[in-house]
């Protein structure tokens, strides 16, 4: 993955095998982004690069995050369901997400308009670190283990047993991660790709 966030705009993040080519996501976006990293930089928060992407901190602790998707680009910020979004713009950053929020764009004319907002939100984010307020999180016990990795523990016993000796948040993790995934043959493909990791007992951002 990219360790600079001069590589990252020059070629992305480095995720994937269209890094440095113009199908990659950052490319796309890249315009939007630069303005992006201008208005969080006025706050005064730390750059530095964390899984790839641009990510800005406060005394270590990270507060706000650029990213890129297919369909647009972000500024995630890292406790964004404890902002009060007086403007209603932050959306969750998945359906089983229950900390992290966003706030997405498609053209340079939504950030311009919305810059004040930004700001807003980043400071806002700023003091809730600053405060050192938590967020209380919803334990869900009830993960349902995919068929799919049911049976490639049966096909390979010690990846149950590296999986098991996950704490539950890691386990969580990837299980999220093989039911986001709707067909069974992107299930297994999914598996196959994390079983590596999963036998060297890293988490799915390890």
């Amino acid at each position: 993955m990219t360790q600079t966030v001069d590589v990252f705009f020059t070629s992305g993040c480095g995720r994937c095998s269209y890094f440095d080519t113009p199908q990659c996501k950052v490319y796309t976006w890249r315009h939007i982004l630069f303005v992006l990293r201008d208005i969080i930089l006025e706050t005064g928060l730390t750059e530095t690069m964390k899984w790839g992407f641009p990510c800005y901190t406060l005394e270590n602790k990270n507060v706000v995050m650029l990213g890129a998707l297919k369909d647009a680009c972000m500024v995630s910020f890292f406790k964004g369901s404890l902002l009060s979004d007086p403007h209603q713009i932050l959306t969750k950053a998945g359906e089983n997400s229950q900390v992290a929020r966003l706030v997405r764009f498609t053209n340079v004319d939504q950030v311009l308009s919305l810059t004040p907002a930004i700001l807003e939100y980043v400071n806002e984010a700023i003091v809730l670190e600053k405060s050192g307020a938590k967020v209380a999180h919803t334990q869900k016990n009830d993960l349902v283990f995919p068929q799919e990795l049911l049976e490639a523990f049966t096909d390979m016993p010690q990846l149950e047993k590296a999986f098991r000796a996950f704490t539950p948040g890691l386990q969580r993790g990837y299980i999220l991660f093989f039911l986001g995934a709707k067909q069974t043959a992107t299930k297994i493909s999914r598996i196959k790709k994390c079983t590596p990791a999963i036998l060297q007992g890293k988490g799915m951002h390890d």
